[in-house]
C-alpha cells in the first residue's frame, strides 16, 4: 500500500509544481535572481514521473525507491532540482522496508533519512532555505511519533509546519527579506508536500472532509507564507561574482576521488554539488570557466547531458517578467473575468482562448483548494470574476472561495463538467451586467448533457445492481455509471447511442484523455460517426488524466 501510494500521488503533486513554476520561478532571488527555481524543481520532478510510469505494475517500494534516485538524479536541474533530488532520494530509502499499515514512525524515519542525505549533498548548507524546511518538518514528524499520532495527523501537522517554515524563511536569510520574498525552492517544496499527502489521504473524494480537516491549518499556513511575499524586479542587482551554471551528468572511472572533484569545484566557484554514487553522478556549479570545469573532469571520466546556463541573461529576463506582470496590474480593471478548473492541458487551452484569465489544475484526482481558487481570482484584473468549478466537488471550494472575497465580487456557475464550461462561456454577453451573464451562462450549461469514459479502481456496482470489477470500463452519463465493458470505444458508442436514443442532440463535443493514443482516438471518432451519421463531432485533445474520453451532447 505505501508503495502504490507513492507511486499514485507523486505525479499528481508534481503536476501541481508545474502548474505553479512560474510563481515560483518569480520568487527565485536566493542564490541568485535567474527566476529559474520552479522550472528546474518541476523538470527534476517529471524526470521521475517519467521513472515511475515505466515501473510494472506490482514494483515494490525497493524499485519505486530506485526509480526516484535514478530518476531524479539524471534528471536534476539546477540547484534547487538536485537538492531537491536528494531529498526524494532520502524519503524514498526511508520508506524501504516500512511494514504496513503506514505510521508516523515510518513518515519520521523517512524524514530523518531526507535530511541526512541532503544536508551531506550540500558542503555550505544556507540557513532561510527548502534544507531549513526539511529540518524542520523532520522535527514536527519526530514529534508526531513521540506523541503516537496516526499518519494521517503526522501527515496534516507536517504540511502545515512546512508552509509555516516557509514563513519564517525571509528571517533567516537577508536577501530574501530584502527582496520582499520567502525562499522560492521551499514554497516549491511546501506545494509538492501538499498536494502529495492530500492525495494520499483521498480527499480528493470529499470535498467536505477536506475542507473541514485540512484547509483550515494547512491554508492559514500558507496564507501566512503568501503575505510574506511581495515581489519586487531585481533592476539593482549587481550580478553574481559568476556568470554561468553549470550542470552535466558524469560518469566515473576507476579511481575517482569524490572529496578532490568537490574541492576542484569549490576553486573554480560556488553553488558546487557533486550528489549520486559511484560511477553515476551529477555535477552542479556556478562558474565563470565552464571549459575548464569540463576538461578537468573529462580526465576522471564520462561527461554528458551537458547544460550550461547564462544566469545573467536569466536575471534580465526574470526581471522583465515581473516588469510585465506589475504594468499589467496598474491596467483598470475590466468589469468581468472568468476561472476555471481544468484537469488537462488540451481542456486549459480551449479554456483560455473561449476568454477565461485563470486556469487552476484540478479535477476529480486532485481538487483545488479554497486558498488555491482565492489566488486565481486574485490574479484577474477585472471588478467581478465568475468560477467554473467544472466538478461537483470542487463547488463546495468555489463557493467557499466566492464568499471569502472581499474586493472584488466573486460568482459561482456550477459546471459539473469541463463540456458544460465550454457551452457556458458561449453564452457569455460581453457588454451584459454579472447578473444577467450567469444566468445565461446557467441556462446554456444546463442543455448540456454530459458524459465521462473511465476505468474502476475497485469492484462496485452499476445504476443498474450489475457488477463492476476492478479494470473494468465505465460510461458515466450525468453522474451515473449506466454502461460498462471492456473496451473504451465500444462503452463511448453505447454511451452516446442510449444518450441519443433518450434524447437526439445536434452536436457532440468530445475531449481525448492524455492515455488515449491520436490513432485510438481517431478509431473512436470514426465508430461514432458510423453509428451516429447525423450526429456533429467537435473533436479535441483534452489531456485529462484518468478519462479517456469525456464528451457532451447538445
Amino acid at each position: 500500500m505505501i508503495a502504490k501510494t507513492v507511486r499514485t500521488c507523486f505525479p499528481i503533486a508534481a503536476g501541481a509544481v508545474a502548474e505553479k513554476a512560474e510563481e515560483i520561478n518569480k520568487l527565485n532571488v536566493f542564490p541568485v535572481p535567474d527566476g529559474d527555481t520552479g522550472t528546474n524543481m518541476s523538470l527534476t520532478l517529471q524526470s521521475v514521473v517519467k521513472e515511475l510510469s515505466a515501473l510494472p505494475v506490482d514494483a515494490d517500494m525497493e524499485a519505486i525507491a530506485g526509480a526516484i534516485t535514478h530518476g531524479s538524479l539524471m534528471g536534476a536541474r539546477g540547484n534547487s532540482g538536485v537538492i531537491t533530488s536528494q531529498i526524494l532520494r532520502g524519503v524514498a530509502e526511508g520508506l524501504v522496508g516500512a511494514t504496513e499499515p503506514a505510521t508516523s514512525a515510518h513518515i519520521a524515519v523517512a524524514l530523518r533519512r531526507a535530511v541526512k542525505v541532503a544536508f551531506q549533498a550540500v558542503r555550505k548548507p544556507v540557513e532561510g532555505t527548502i534544507l531549513t524546511v526539511l529540518r524542520d518538518i523532520s522535527t514536527k514528524a519526530d514529534e508526531c511519533e513521540r506523541k503516537r499520532m496516526t499518519a494521517e495527523e503526522a501527515l496534516d501537522a507536517i504540511v502545515v509546519e512546512a508552509y509555516q517554515s516557509v514563513a519564517r524563511t525571509p528571517d533567516l536569510l537577508p536577501v530574501l527579506k530584502e527582496n520582499g520574498v520567502v525562499d522560492s525552492g521551499a514554497f516549491g517544496f511546501a506545494i509538492f508536500l501538499e498536494n502529495f499527502v492530500a492525495a494520499a489521504l483521498g480527499r480528493a473524494s470529499n470535498i467536505e472532509d477536506f475542507s473541514a480537516t485540512f484547509d483550515t491549518d494547512a491554508d492559514s499556513a500558507k496564507a501566512g507564507a503568501l503575505d510574506r511575499v511581495k515581489i519586487e524586479a531585481n533592476d539593482d542587482w549587481e550580478g553574481s561574482e559568476y556568470r554561468y551554471c553549470n550542470e552535466f551528468l558524469f560518469k566515473a572511472e576507476k579511481h575517482f576521488d569524490e572529496d578532490k572533484a568537490l574541492q576542484f569545484l569549490a576553486s573554480m566557484g560556488d553553488c558546487e554539488l557533486l550528489v549520486g554514487a559511484y560511477p553515476d553522478y551529477k555535477v552542479h556549479v556556478h562558474s565563470n570557466t565552464p571549459n575548464l570545469v569540463l576538461e578537468h573532469m573529462l580526465q576522471f571520466g564520462q561527461v554528458y547531458e551537458v547544460f550550461i546556463h547564462n544566469m545573467d541573461l536569466e536575471v534580465a529576463e526574470r526581471t522583465a517578467k515581473i516588469h510585465a506582470d506589475q504594468e499589467a496590474a496598474a491596467e483598470p480593471a475590466k468589469p468581468l473575468g472568468f476561472v476555471a478548473v481544468a484537469a488537462g492541458s488540451g481542456e486549459a487551452e480551449i479554456l483560455k482562448s473561449l476568454g477565461v484569465d485563470v486556469v487552476v489544475s484540478g479535477g476529480q484526482t486532485m481538487n483545488p483548494s479554497t486558498a488555491d481558487l482565492l489566488d486565481a481570482v486574485a490574479k484577474v484584473n477585472a471588478e467581478a470574476v465568475i468560477i467554473l468549478p467544472n466538478n461537483g466537488n470542487i463547488r463546495m471550494a468555489a463557493e467557499a472561495a466566492a464568499n471569502a472575497c472581499e474586493d472584488k465580487r466573486v460568482v459561482v456557475v456550477p459546471t459539473k463538467t469541463v463540456p458544460q464550461a465550454f457551452s457556458a462561456l458561449f453564452a457569455v454577453m460581453p457588454d451584459a451586467g454579472v447578473d444577467d451573464v450567469v444566468e445565461a451562462m446557467c441556462d446554456a450549461y444546463s442543455e448540456v448533457r454530459d458524459g465521462e469514459v473511465t476505468r474502476a479502481v475497485r469492484d462496485s456496482s452499476a445504476s443498474d445492481g450489475s457488477p463492476i470489477h476492478s479494470g473494468d470500463v465505465m460510461g458515466i452519463i450525468a453522474g451515473s455509471i449506466d454502461i460498462v465493458g471492456s473496451d473504451v470505444l465500444q462503452v463511448t458508442v453505447d454511451c452516446i447511442n442510449r444518450m441519443m436514443d433518450e434524447e437526439e442532440g445536434d452536436s457532440l463535443t468530445i475531449l481525448a484523455g492524455e492515455e488515449l493514443s491520436d490513432d485510438a482516438f481517431q478509431e473512436i471518432l470514426d465508430a461514432i460517426e458510423e453509428a451516429q451519421p447525423d450526429l456533429e463531432i467537435d473533436s479535441h485533445r483534452g489531456e485529462q488524466p484518468l478519462y479517456p474520453v469525456i464528451f457532451s451532447i447538445e
